[in-house]
């Protein structure tokens, strides 16, 4: 049964691949084309409900759409430009997250962090709803039975394929965002390019009837309309953010492949959304119940066509269709982006350690799990409506926006001996503007129609960060106090080594980063068997983790490692022990050192395995959660193998 579900497991996820192998990375690095596929598509999807948002806001004033229109393509390029410096400052990733960390401090980066996570979890769930609601634009009347069961499902599908690897997810999903891109950029070419005698009649009356609007309730009242349609949009430019928080998965040069990536996406969307909501404007769209504006406007496209109503229907459910596999691509990009923020949390201590490891397809699979899980839970809360959820969405999107370009803000006045602090300062400030109103206005506007929620769901994922973060720090600080006790030790240089025996009892010790608890582990050994072992042998493995991989990381990692495993066996020499120590490296540090462990029992073949276990006064299933409980993996694994292993407690 075991080796059944093991095969299965490859079939699903794939075969593992070497982290080790510098080829590795090559493969599964994402040039500019491909980023723009699974990154981009975040912001690109926005144009499915982002540019009606906006637009419904305008309420009876619709003529204002010119001005959002203008408005939105603007924004796109000034979030985008200033995102381009943090590309450029933090070429190994993290986004909002590591700027608001490094520029403005921890606190203000866990408030970013936060933030994102709960974003990525609403860029899933929005993205399959939305896409969903395209596609029963063609059937109404089935939605109710059937939606949120397919929306479920698609959620499944997307955990299935991020376990198997990003590239491979997208190089699925690409057919589907190119078939959007390519009938839209036709179809909202074609729907203004009509229209084009009406654009200058447009403009001036635009005009008039703002004049107009302002003599009855004053530019300040012409204004407010404006920002609260604005603000409702806000969902347009969300996914702007996603191509800096994964440079990391971009392949060299990561600066300019992020850069190149980013103009893609600015292109892309600012034309989208803006020529979207143009065609609501030229084309008069009125909505309808059960159909989306862009389902409405795209069914009068092509209406002037003259075809055949069964051709037409076709071509807008290919369309719709269209719509819907983009808002997939877009809600797997909350799979790319969000684990790479769990994981450079986690490596600050905010998150379980466990949330930067690798799995065999080199993944953030604990990420990916918890964005899936997560994103199950709000879809099945929400049933999947996207006004809600638009709210939710724009709140913490903007909330980051605005860290991070303060963060920008306050790195270009410590820095005013670059010739470029000026205009960069100008850009960011202006950025910072643009967003943090954008923020004010949503919250005020949108507060007791579900702002509150997200508000309520960020300060609660902040809470457990901040209680997470705290016991990693207790236990760091309490490790200090050991290794200071034991492994602060100045050894001397030994002369005469003393030689294996390896037919002799053996001691093999696994051991980790902390050399006082090491020491700790052999001092209990020597205790409870006084002169019984000959050999001291020991063994550490390293994880390849999110964090490490990707760069020259993984050579210092097993520098770190070797010079831990040398102070052992310095020790052991200096007390006239015989002693050895052996390294492995690989993604899972659980495997690697069962495998070592049963190399090593071939060369000894009398041994002993001992390793230390943390012992904390309150243990929970949080405390064994946050430590992973890798002596207790390891000892079922070599008891299975027939292999003795004793855990010594280590109280805390």
């Amino acid at each position: 049964m075991k080796a059944f579900f093991q095969k299965l497991r490859l079939w699903i996820i794939g075969q593992p691949l070497d982290p080790l192998n510098k080829e590795t990375r090559h493969g599964i690095a994402l040039i500019a084309f491909f980023a723009w596929v699974g990154l981009g598509a975040d912001g690109l999807s926005s144009s499915c409900y982002g540019p009606e948002e906006a637009f419904l806001g305008l309420g009876k004033n619709a003529f204002l759409a010119l001005y959002l229109a203008i408005a939105t393509a603007l924004t796109v390029f000034i979030i985008s430009l200033a995102y381009n410096q943090v590309i450029e400052l933090f070429p190994t990733g993290g986004g909002g997250y590591r700027v608001a960390s490094t520029l403005l401090g921890s606190r203000y980066g866990l408030v970013a962090g936060a933030a994102l996570i709960v974003d990525y979890v609403l860029t899933v769930v929005i993205s399959v709803a939305s896409g969903t609601d395209a596609l029963f634009s063609l059937f109404p009347h089935l939605s109710g039975g059937y939606k949120q069961i397919i929306e479920v499902g698609l959620i499944i599908l997307l955990i299935i394929l991020n376990l198997r690897g990003m590239r491979e997810s997208i190089k699925i999903l690409m057919p589907i965002f190119m078939g959007f891109f390519i009938s839209h950029v036709f179809l909202v070419i074609y729907g203004i390019g009509t229209h084009a005698d009406q654009l200058p009649l447009l403009v001036t009356g635009t005009i008039e009837k703002t004049q107009l609007l302002s003599a009855g309730i004053g530019w300040v009242g012409v204004a407010a309309i404006f920002l609260k349609a604005y603000s409702m949009g806000g969902g347009t430019y969300t996914g702007l953010e996603a191509v800096s928080n994964s440079v990391q998965s971009l392949a060299e040069p990561r600066v300019r492949t992020g850069k190149l990536t980013m103009l893609y996406v600015a292109l892309s969307l600012s034309f989208m959304a803006a020529g979207i909501i143009l065609l609501y404007l030229l084309w008069d769209v009125q909505q309808h119940a059960g159909q989306t504006l862009n389902a409405v406007v795209f069914n009068k496209i092509l209406s002037s066509f003259a075809f055949n109503p069964m051709l037409q229907k076709s071509l807008l459910a290919f369309i719709l269709v269209s719509e819907a596999g983009l808002l997939l691509v877009a809600a797997n990009s909350g799979f790319l982006a969000g684990p790479a923020v769990i994981a450079n949390m986690a490596a600050d201590s905010w998150m379980p350690h466990q949330f930067r490891h690798l799995s065999t397809r080199l993944v953030t699979q604990n990420g990916i799990l918890i964005i899936g899980i997560a994103a199950l839970a709000v879809l099945l809360w929400s049933h999947g409506a996207v006004k809600l959820l638009v709210v939710l969405y724009s709140i913490n999107v903007f909330l980051t926006f605005s860290l991070s370009l303060l963060g920008l803000c306050v790195y270009w006045l410590k820095h005013k001996e670059d010739a470029r602090w000026k205009k960069r300062l100008l850009l960011s400030g202006l950025g910072l503007a643009v967003t943090f109103s954008i923020l004010l206005v949503t919250i005020f506007e949108k507060f007791m129609e579900g702002g509150w929620v997200t508000i309520l769901i960020t300060c609660a994922v902040i809470i457990i960060c901040l209680w997470i973060h705290s016991h990693y720090e207790h236990t760091k600080q309490k490790l200090a106090q050991v290794d200071h006790l034991f492994g602060g030790q100045v050894l001397s240089a030994v002369k005469e080594v003393p030689p294996l025996n390896y037919s002799a009892p053996t001691a093999i010790f696994l051991v980790g980063s902390s050399r006082g608890s090491g020491i700790h582990t052999l001092l209990w050994v020597q205790r409870l068997f006084p002169n019984h072992f000959k050999n001291f042998v020991f063994l550490t493995a390293r994880s390849v983790d999110a964090q490490s991989y990707g760069g020259d990381a993984v050579e210092k990692i097993e520098e770190q490692a070797r010079e831990g495993l040398n102070f052992y066996v310095n020790y052991c020499h200096n007390h006239e022990l015989a002693a050895e120590g052996k390294l492995a490296l690989g993604v899972d540090r659980i495997d690697e050192l069962t495998q070592l462990a049963e190399k090593v029992q071939n060369e000894f073949s009398n041994c002993v395995f001992f390793t230390s276990k943390l012992v904390f006064e309150n243990d929970t299933w949080v405390t064994r959660l946050l430590h992973n409980q890798s002596a207790l993996s390891l000892q079922r694994r070599l008891h299975t193998l027939g292999m003795q292993m004793v855990i010594l407690p280590m109280k805390i």
